[in-house]
């Protein structure tokens, strides 16, 4: 090809330019915006694959074995019995033997003996002493007014001399200042002690002593 004909083609020459411009501009702009990399992403991305197993039938069940003949146990063999003998010893002589009889002892003989016998003490209260009797108890000027009467009973515990050394009221004559009037007179009075078998022992002597307006 000669010269001038190069010169006659610039319109090939400018649109394989304009060709190769517009492929570097495209890949500039895919790398700008990030288009060559999912590009890459999607082919990097690996294929899932699934393997189906075919599903296979349970195994039959096993047939259990059969159970074992039972046998028959046979009859114990028959052991005769032993033979015993036993010796019968001979009969005894017979001998003649004396008995003699002794009398039992003498029982002493019991003499039923009699309880003892219990005496009983006598015992005597003590009673005013009549060779030294007290004077008779004076009429309270307050009991004569209001005209009050009645009768108490008093004890006095009587010493071995004779003398009242305790009193008290066992009965009340209704009135306080009768009974305190008997109990001071009949106090100072001089009694015979009371004994137990004879001998003198302090002892209680009960007395009554009426209250009456003349």
């Amino acid at each position: 090809m000669d010269y001038a004909q190069q010169q006659r083609d610039p319109a090939k020459h400018m649109l394989g330019i304009t060709i190769v411009i517009l492929l570097h501009a495209l890949i500039i702009y895919a790398l700008v915006t990030g288009l060559a990399r999912k590009v890459v992403e999607v082919i990097k991305k690996p294929i899932e694959t699934k393997i189906v197993e075919e599903a296979k039938p349970p195994p039959p069940p096993e047939t259990p074995p059969p159970p074992p003949p039972k046998l028959s146990t046979p009859p114990p063999p028959f052991i005769p019995p032993p033979e015993v003998q036993i010796a019968v010893p001979p009969p005894p002589a017979a001998t003649i033997t004396a008995v003699t009889t002794t009398p039992p002892p003498p029982v002493a003989a019991i003499v039923p003996t009699a309880p003892p016998t219990t005496h009983a003490p006598v015992r005597i209260a003590p009673v005013i002493d009549a060779a030294h009797s007290c004077s008779k108890p004076d009429y309270p000027p307050a009991s004569v007014r209001a005209e009050e009467t009645g009768t108490v009973t008093l004890r006095f515990l009587i010493d071995l001399d004779g003398r009242a050394i305790k009193s008290e009221v066992v009965r009340s004559s209704g009135h306080k200042r009768l009974d305190e009037a008997a109990r001071a007179a009949l106090s100072l009075c001089k009694f015979k002690p009371g004994t137990v078998d004879g001998k003198p022992e302090q002892s209680w002597a009960p007395i009554q002593y009426v209250w009456k307006l003349e």
